[in-house]
Parts: C-alpha cells; sequence; structure tokens
C-alpha cells in the first residue's frame, strides 16, 4: 500500500513568534489537527519583512529543530522544515544578500512570496525580474485573497506567464473566507491559475485544516487527475524539483458596480 504523503507549504504553526500558534501545547493541537487532516510533512512559514514581524533565517532553523523534537516527544507523525511566508518589499534582494532567507526546498528555487493584503505594489515586476535572475521562482501565496488581484486578475496572470507560480489557500476554495473568495478561487483553478493548495493554518476562531476537503473538492469539480497534480506539485516545490507548467488563461475582468471604486 503507498503511504500518502501530503505536503503543507504555508501554515504558521511555530509558537509565539507571529500571528500563528500562541504557545506551544497551540502548536501541538494544531500539528495534530493537520495530522488527522491527512498532512504529512509541513513547511513552517512565520511572516518575514511584512512590517510586523521579523522571523531571521538562523532562529527558524532553531525553533524548527525544537518543535520537531516536540512532535516526536508528543508521537506527532509531522516532519517540519524550516521556511519563511516572504512580504515583498524594498530590501528583499539586501536580505537575500545577508542570507536571511528560508526558501520552500533546500535549495534555494522556490521562494513563498507575500503581497499586502490589497496591493500589487508598482515594483513588483521589477523584483520578481531581480529574483528571477538569481534562479528563484517566486510562489505567490494566496492571490485569491487579495482585493487588488481580485479586482484586477491580469496582474496574476501576467506574473504567471513571467514564470511565478500560485499557491491557493484550501479554506478559500471551500469556502471559509465567504462566496466571493471561494468563486474567485474556483475561477483561477478553471483558468489554470492554481498550482498547489496549502493550508496557511493559524489559531483562529473558524479557522481548521481543510486540505482533504480541498482536495477532495478539486478532484470532484475538476478532475482526480488534477487534484494529483496539486498534490505532486507540492511535493516537487518542497523537494526544489521542476513544476510542470501547465496552460494558463486570463480570467474576465470583472465589472465595477456604480463606478465607487
Amino acid at each position: 500500500m503507498r503511504i500518502m504523503v501530503m505536503v503543507d507549504l504555508h501554515c504558521h504553526l511555530l509558537p509565539g513568534i507571529d500571528d500563528g500558534s500562541k504557545n506551544m501545547n497551540i502548536s501541538l493541537r494544531l500539528a495534530k489537527e493537520a495530522t488527522e487532516n491527512g498532512v504529512t510533512h509541513a513547511l513552517l512559514t512565520p511572516h518575514h519583512m511584512n512590517g510586523h514581524y521579523v522571523n531571521h533565517k538562523q532562529d527558524v532553523l532553531q525553533r524548527t529543530k525544537e518543535f520537531q523534537a516536540e512532535l516526536e516527544k508528543n508521537n506527532i507523525p509531522l516532519t517540519v522544515f524550516p521556511g519563511q511566508e516572504v512580504r515583498i518589499n524594498g530590501q528583499l534582494m539586501d536580505a537575500l544578500d545577508n542570507d536571511d532567507i528560508l526558501f520552500a526546498d533546500e535549495s534555494g528555487k522556490y521562494m513563498m512570496l507575500e503581497f499586502p493584503d490589497n496591493d500589487v505594489p508598482h515594483y513588483t515586476n521589477q523584483m520578481i525580474f531581480n529574483l528571477q535572475q538569481r534562479g528563484i521562482t517566486p510562489v505567490v501565496v494566496h492571490p485569491e485573497r487579495n482585493t487588488k488581484i481580485m479586482a484586477e486578475p491580469d496582474l496574476l496572470y501576467q506574473m504567471l506567464e513571467k514564470g511565478c507560480l500560485s499557491q491557493i489557500t484550501a479554506s478559500s476554495y471551500v469556502g471559509t473566507f465567504g462566496k466571493k473568495v471561494e468563486k474567485f478561487s474556483k475561477n483561477l483553478i478553471a483558468a489554470g491559475q492554481g498550482y498547489v493548495f496549502a493550508s496557511d493554518a493559524h489559531d483562529l476562531p473558524g479557522r481548521k485544516y481543510e486540505m482533504r476537503q480541498a482536495f477532495e473538492k478539486l478532484a470532484h469539480e475538476f478532475s482526480k487527475d488534477m487534484a494529483q497534480e496539486y498534490q505532486d506539485n507540492a511535493r516537487a516545490i518542497i523537494n526544489g524539483d521542476e513544476v510542470a507548467r501547465h496552460q494558463i488563461n486570463k480570467i474576465q475582468q470583472r465589472k465595477k458596480l456604480f463606478g465607487l471604486f
């Protein structure tokens, strides 16, 4: 029997360092919930350089090691890896030069890149180009919840055209963030603009692990092959392997109602 591997590339399980888990007990509970939902491997991605939190590479490496030891002590079958959810910012190149950035993989190929909730900064294209010059592929995290991308879906399309990947949050697709986000997630997937699911787990009321539910819905609404592809892509990213690109299409611009915005 093939043991199912499910990789979660984005979660806030490390205790006490960002807006995720507040302490080790909560972290262990979240980890247990992850494994009950089918997750076997998790990339720990505390916020880095987002204006509120800085989580230096060396700290995350140390804390991940400590957390893995706690998981083993508590018999929770989750393998964790050190990472960061890196906010796009003007100092990102300096942070790379100073070796203060963790990637999704050990070879430094994939970066989990976050945008502000309601913006895609004007320097984004230049920054993506600079990262790619260094052999780095940005994985744009939760674009389906970015209000600017929702209003102008071409922004994400252009990033994917340039070679970026995208991570859709499982909870978005199953409706936890409301109908609008659920529908936009589905539209992105239908247009080939999704590559992986991740939990983006925080310890928040009403937020739970919904990875398995998202994969089941994907298999039902689209195809089993696509659900498998999303799983394979997450594994490829954490291993630093090539991700097979697929056809991407544009999403029709939403018509602005009443011209208020």
